[in-house]
């Protein structure tokens, strides 16, 4: 088995767990908050030959190269824990192939019951 197919088995799901995804690791290496709605793009510099990326450090660089995406939205779109993508964007991070802005200011956030709402009319669907 190789790439993709190698983490995934249809009927059983993901055949890897995912602290082994992360090496065992629980939090980023680098200083920088990784929040849910950070957002997160790819520098498009080369993977410098010291850095020894996964499978799964590969696929989150193309899943943000050439555009700035939420870490919410990058972990849905790679199958993976929110956590293991904070730890996988850290190594990224420390290596410079990405860049991370916090998220906007508590005011430009929405509130809980417009959150609420959106749910329930998703739910609605």
């Amino acid at each position: 088995m190789s790439g993709e197919h190698e983490w995934v088995d249809e009927e059983a799901g993901p055949v890897v767990r995912p602290y082994a995804v992360a090496r065992g690791r629980t939090r980023p290496t680098s200083s920088n908050a990784l929040d849910l709605l950070a957002t997160v793009a790819g520098t498009g510099l080369p993977v410098p030959a010291k850095a020894e990326l996964s499978a799964q450090h590969r696929r989150l660089l193309t899943v943000v190269a050439g555009q700035t995406r939420p870490v919410a939205e990058v972990a849905s779109d790679l199958g993976l824990p929110v956590g293991v993508v904070r730890v996988l964007l850290g190594d990224l991070l420390d290596h410079g192939l990405v860049t991370v802005r916090p998220p906007r200011d508590k005011a430009a956030t929405p509130t809980e019951s417009l959150l609420r709402e959106v749910i329930n009319g998703l739910r609605a669907l």
